[in-house]
């Protein structure tokens, strides 16, 4: 057995005569799907492993506690005092004022205190380490610098304080954990926040306690223990292990999908693998000939061109693991400052090994059919080029085949964050590719059954679809799948893109107005009307509370959280209304009455209590500056999200929450022409409030859509190349029949434009039918990635959807016909003798 595969590797080795003439289609297809897989998950790699090497400096510690709207108790104090090394740090959103009343800006200002931070670098522009921050010292980043045009030694006001700038940021260490900032940072003492006075019973403020703990010590089982002591305090509790869980968990779920984008992609290039492989092999029909005359068997044949394409295949892969292991670097150069994250470079041997083991499966998969075909071929069908037998596929190639189908689906479920996500995709990929299949199939049916047209050109057109040797198949697969493509990228960046455009409604406020004191509220109505006697206000209270307990389950007792229950992270917005807020609508229950005044209520948001498992009837437990509220639910509500106003997950009637220490908050709806003049007058006679810009919102979001936008268009486009590959390949795979038919219409008198017309003809039809499964296919793998993956509201742009496909269409025409050119230059007396 050994000398037989010596003998086949010789053989092999002398026929490749280090050339892939004949394979090059091969090559291109397995490199760019290998390459893409190993680039994806080296980036995502490389960012998740740098989340974790830098959790302590991320987070801040090796524990945080963070606490909503209140400080820790002296009680509390004790107890993480004497856990290990404390530093506590308070944030809030704040509003900075020149001295001179000519600007102010929304600012999120954070007070440190002297052993800040317990790990990391807090260091100023010119990577210095910040000195100790006097009272009155503060440093600023240099977004606050260029808005306010200040430079060191300026002036900055704050609620009744005023700072000096002594330096600007450069590296905060712990600014991933402090998660979204509506505006530029600034960092004071404790002391210099606490002399603002902006903290008041009601502030909307949040104060951070980070521990930096003995070697011997688990951050988990500390914190398990701190909650289970204090399970009334509503601390929310992270590790070192995530110090950024909302970033961790977008990075690995994009990951994800665009590694199975990439899947998908591989998945197409290798359709173009067959095809290559396959018209290689055809192209070899003479020696594989010959070797059977003088011998061969075929196993002996089958060896010889399997180690031709795995030989081939290795080449490709090995190139396309250079490249996408080197990619990462090139990224982090390049997009670096768009990444949550700057990683270090390291080689990732695992996303390496895996995207290896799919090129391989893949080249095994796609190639093994036509290799199958040849060995069965006789030699005498070989020399009469017998195309019948070329369909033929042995029972051990279909049971490998699918072995191997088998082993991606594995490898892709068994590698994957979440398998049901990964098993869904790639079913859906699979059908696609069946469905195309299939569609092929019955063109081809079709085609053969139609009447035949009176026109010549046409009626060729109508047999080149159906005719022996035909490639219609492929081209359907090929085509289809570029369309799609095309389509479903279309839909997805249009609908991105309307997320933001279309979500704020034309009469969306102008600012959202945070921690107004609630005895001053007649006062800030009258403020606002005196500069703006025609806008719109709408004040709510505002609080802040953590779920401990929903529908008798103890959420510190849960093993993970509710997929989709995003309001049992940390604490969440509050308020309390005698009437429904504008924007929800009551889709169980019953609101409770204006004067409502019996045991605790509460009305909660219709998808958040889905998947909650929450009815009506239910019991909710709310922790609320340290005292735990149960209620009941009242009511669920349909929440317009798109208003742009106070929207309000959990609302609560007056009596249960009026008495509890509060602010309000405000939406004030004005001209945008006297925007400046409320900016510059409200802040001085309300020291305490946050002015936030609902544009300001928008844009941060937009620039958040537009990179995911950018990345899934990035890594769909190697899919689309593909598919070019595998266009090119399904012309290539009929080549030699096409150069007869060529030849014979030539001899009979027609000419080179009447039979590319034939041929346009011929594309044309495909084109247009496809165009039509394309949009179907393509919108509805768009509405899944939107809606289901994204969660977002579907609403691409139609017009550009359409656009975009028929300029797909209109492309992959072009590369068909340019395709046959080749073939209409074919001499006829030398292809006579060829064939």
């Amino acid at each position: 057995m050994s000398a037989d595969l010596s003998k086949a590797w010789t053989i092999a080795r002398r026929d490749l005569r280090g050339r892939f003439v004949g394979l090059r289609l091969l090559i291109v297809c397995l490199f760019l799907g290998v390459a893409t897989l190993a680039a994806i998950g080296s980036l995502t790699s490389a960012i998740t492993d740098e989340l974790a090497n830098r959790g302590q400096s991320i987070l801040g510690g090796d524990l945080e506690i963070s606490v909503a709207q209140r400080e820790a108790t002296p009680t509390e104090l004790e107890t993480l005092n004497a856990a290990g090394e404390l530093s506590e740090t308070l944030r809030m959103q704040a509003m900075a004022r020149l001295p001179d009343g000519s600007d102010t800006q929304l600012v999120e200002l954070k007070g440190v205190d002297a052993l800040y931070p317990l790990y990391g670098d807090f260091t100023l522009a010119d990577g210095a380490n910040a000195p100790p921050l006097g009272v009155d010292d503060i440093y600023v980043t240099p977004a606050l610098i260029q808005r306010l045009s200040l430079k060191i030694g300026d002036s900055i006001e704050f609620g009744e304080a005023t700072f000096t700038v002594r330096g600007v940021i450069g590296d905060e260490p712990d600014r991933l954990s402090e998660g979204l900032s509506l505006g530029p940072v600034a960092i004071t003492s404790l002391q210099g926040l606490r002399a603002t006075n902006l903290i008041q019973p009601g502030s909307l403020f949040q104060s951070k306690y980070r521990l930096k703990l003995p070697a011997t010590a688990d951050p988990a089982e500390l914190g398990d223990q701190l909650e289970k002591q204090y399970k009334n305090a509503a601390w929310e509790v992270k590790t070192r292990d995530n110090g950024a869980p909302s970033t961790r968990r977008f990075i690995e779920r994009m990951g994800q999908f665009l590694t199975l984008v990439g899947l998908a992609s591989l998945v197409i290039a290798g359709i173009g693998v067959g095809n290559g492989v396959a018209s290689y092999l055809r192209g070899k029909q003479g020696a594989i000939a010959t070797l059977k005359i003088l011998g061969a068997d075929s196993a002996m044949v089958f060896r010889i061109y399997m180690f031709q394409i795995l030989a081939v295949a290795l080449v490709a892969i090995t190139a396309g693991l250079v490249i996408g292991a080197l990619a990462p670097l090139i990224i982090i150069e390049v997009a670096g400052e768009v990444l949550p994250i700057k990683p270090e470079f390291a080689l990732y041997p695992l996303p390496l090994l895996v995207s290896a083991a799919y090129g391989l499966l893949i080249a095994v998969i796609f190639a093994l059919p036509p290799l199958s075909r040849a060995k069965l071929i006789p030699a005498a069908g070989l020399f009469r080029g017998e195309s019948r037998s070329w369909r033929e596929i042995d029972k051990p190639t279909w049971i490998a085949v699918s072995l191997a189908i088998a082993a991606i689906v594995a490898l892709a479920v068994g590698s994957g964050r979440e398998p049901i996500f990964s098993l869904a995709f790639i079913g859906a990929a699979l059908g696609i590719l069946l469905l195309l299949s299939l569609l092929g199939v019955l063109i081809r049916w079709l085609a053969s059954k139609a009447p035949r047209p009176k026109q010549p050109l046409l009626r060729l057109a109508l047999t080149n679809l159906h005719r022996p040797g035909a490639q219609t198949g492929q081209l359907v697969v090929a085509l289809g799948l570029g369309l799609t493509l095309f389509a479903t990228l279309a839909a997805i960046e249009t609908s991105l893109t309307n997320e933001i455009r279309l979500s704020v409604p034309q009469r969306a406020p102008n600012f959202f107005v945070l921690d107004i004191p609630a005895e001053r509220a007649d006062e800030f109505k009258t403020q606002v009307n005196a500069s703006a006697p025609e806008a719109d206000i709408n004040i709510v209270p505002t609080l802040r509370g953590i779920i401990t307990e929903y529908g008798g389950q103890i959420v510190s007792e849960l093993d993970q959280i509710p997929e989709g229950a995003w309001v049992l992270r940390g604490d969440r917005g509050l308020t309390y209304s005698a009437e429904l807020p504008e924007g929800s609508e009551i889709t169980a229950g019953e609101w409770w009455p204006a004067d409502y005044d019996g045991p605790p209520l509460v009305s909660v948001d219709s998808e958040q209590a889905a998947a909650l498992g929450l009815n009506v009837g239910d019991s909710l437990t709310v922790s609320l500056l340290g005292v735990e509220i149960k209620t009941t639910v009242a009511s669920l509500r349909k929440i317009n999200w798109r208003n742009f106003g106070f929207n309000y997950v959990l609302v609560f009637p007056p009596n249960v929450l009026a008495n509890t220490p509060h602010n309000v908050a405000a939406t004030v709806q004005l001209d945008e022409a006297k925007e400046d003049g409320l900016l510059g007058s409200l802040p001085r006679e309300f020291p305490s409030i946050s002015m936030v810009k609902v544009k300001e919102i928008a844009s941060q979001i937009g620039t958040i859509l537009d990179q995911m936008a950018t990345a899934i268009a990035s890594a769909a486009s190697i899919a689309i190349f593909s598919g070019i590959a595998v266009l090119i390949g399904a012309i290539a795979a009929s080549r030699q029949s096409r150069v007869y038919d060529s030849v014979i219409l030539k001899l009979l008198g027609a000419t080179r434009s009447q039979i590319l017309s034939a041929q346009a003809i011929e594309y044309a039809v495909l084109a247009l039918l496809l165009s039509a499964v394309a949009l179907g296919l393509g919108l509805l793998a768009g509405w899944f990635v939107i809606t289901q993956i994204f969660e977002f509201t579907w609403q691409p742009d139609w017009m550009v959807v359409m656009v975009t496909l028929a300029i797909g269409a209109i492309v992959t025409l072009g590369i068909g016909l340019l395709g046959s050119i080749p073939v209409l230059s074919a001499k006829p007396a030398r292809a006579l003798r060829e064939l």
